[in-house]
């Protein structure tokens, strides 16, 4: 099987393009820097990724309850968030072609280790100048000085723009939740500490490429708010760690791909911060961040709104903001690491060449969990209602073109975990021959015991 660090991106991109996971965004027009669509099979993996998330994080946690946000928010949100005075990247330009870089960016190419997070705008500028960093665009070492750019994409309600008018496409989807703080605490009648979840989208003005969908401009997060009480919140941020590693390794990532990178220069309202990194073929990136916001949020919100965030403790009848401990799972790039994690290269017989590129996906996260294929296309009706009855309760694929070992290879190469073959003998003892995706056996299998034995497959 491949080291993750012996798969490339082109590979994984050109099998994302081909096969109907991910296509460029507007791509009849030359394409849009940043953006990608996820065609019908990537959009079934994505919604998996939620669905296993959901089930984790909302359904089987006590106290645990999902919101959903609108998109545009009032802009004192995000005052009081901090993200109209201070969201910004370092970004420089190169006086001899024009292109604009971050800065941070530049030195992490130059020296992975270098964790430019931990420095300021000064140092950035001053290790550029001396390690010589050039240009990835034409190779010359001549920039302007660092400035800062805000990411926020701006906007304007009504018929006018101006001052009055401004708003923003959410960077973040966290606001939603502690705006919302005071709605679901009373509507659940909940007590500390409970979390508040939710799936949507945010909006970033990138402007570095971003290893295919691994930074965009639109991209979908996994949102995770756990509100607390002071004393409480050491505990519970080690806790958020740990599942979240948890999490990452039921969905089929290996231990050994995974690693904690804890922050060395913290937010100013931040006790603590890790990231969950991934190894993926470009090298180790975040997919996912746990951080403890002290009370900091809720704070501000009572500050610039006039409402006060204050919780009543129905014991102590004490009462205080709380904390809150944040874990964010990146979705965009959660998919693309269990794309990369799961791409295989497999010799089925060296001395006749014969290899078969495989998808190792987790069969809850597949697009299709199984591809019903008649040996002929004289059995296609028969086979059609072994399709019609499983698609009720499952995504399955059906697919009669070609030989039946070119057609395993179609499903192997979309991560499909099991095909089942109809063939002559199906119409007299009833039973098709499943073939499982990771080993390549087959097994004989009652038509009417299909349904029990994908669902077993399906568990998480």
């Amino acid at each position: 099987m491949l080291n993750n660090t012996e798969k490339t991106m082109e590979k994984i991109v050109s099998l994302c393009k081909g096969r109907g996971f991910i296509f460029a965004g507007s791509e009849i027009y030359g394409g849009l820097a940043n953006t990608w669509d996820y065609g019908p099979l990537g959009s079934r993996i994505k919604n998996n990724v939620k669905e296993t998330w959901r089930k984790r994080f909302i359904q089987e946690r006590k106290n645990s309850y999902e919101v959903d946000a609108d998109i545009l928010m009032h802009p004192r949100v995000w005052e009081a968030s901090g993200h109209v005075a201070s969201f910004s990247d370092p970004l420089l330009d190169c006086k001899e072609c024009k292109m604009r870089h971050r800065a941070d960016s530049l030195i992490e190419a130059f020296d992975p280790d270098s964790h430019p997070d931990s420095m300021t705008k000064e140092e950035m500028f001053e290790f550029i100048k001396a390690n010589s960093i050039p240009c990835p665009h034409c190779g010359k070492h001549n920039f302007t000085d660092i400035r800062e750019f805000n990411l926020m994409f701006q906007t304007f309600r009504g018929v006018t723009n101006n001052s009055k008018s401004v708003i923003y496409l959410r960077p973040e989807n966290a606001q939603g939740e502690y705006v919302n703080y005071l709605n679901v605490q009373r509507t659940m009648r909940a007590k500390l500490p409970f979390s508040i979840g939710q799936i949507g989208k945010a909006f970033r003005n990138e402007i570095t490429p971003g290893n295919f969908t691994f930074r965009t401009i639109e991209f979908e997060q996994m949102e995770f708010q756990t509100f607390c009480k002071e004393g409480t919140d050491n505990e519970l941020y080690d806790y958020f760690k740990e599942y979240g590693r948890k999490y990452f390794e039921d969905l089929g990532i290996a231990p050994e791909h995974l690693r904690f990178h804890d922050h060395e220069k913290l937010a100013h309202y931040a006790k603590a911060a890790c990231d969950i990194e991934f190894l993926f073929p470009f090298g180790w990136g975040e997919i996912n961040g746990t951080h403890n916001r002290t009370d900091f949020d809720l704070t501000r919100h009572q500050e610039y709104s006039g409402q006060k965030m204050d919780y009543l403790d129905p014991e102590t009848n004490e009462k205080f903001i709380p904390y809150i401990i944040e874990s964010t799972y990146g979705l965009d790039r959660t998919v693309l690491a269990l794309l990369c994690e799961a791409y295989d290269e497999e010799i089925i017989d060296e001395e006749k060449n014969d290899m078969r590129v495989v998808l190792h996906l987790n069969p809850v996260i597949a697009p299709y969990k199984a591809a019903i294929l008649p040996l002929s296309k004289k059995l296609s009706d028969d086979a059609m209602n072994v399709y019609e009855m499983l698609s009720k309760k499952f995504m399955v694929d059906f697919d009669e073109t070609g030989s039946i070992g070119k057609r395993y290879r179609r499903q192997d190469e979309i991560g499909t975990p099991m095909c089942i073959t109809f063939d002559f003998d199906s119409l007299e003892d009833n039973c098709v021959t499943v073939r499982d995706r990771d080993t390549m056996q087959q097994e004989r299998i009652a038509i009417s015991d299909l349904e029990d034995y994908i669902a077993k497959r399906l568990e998480f």
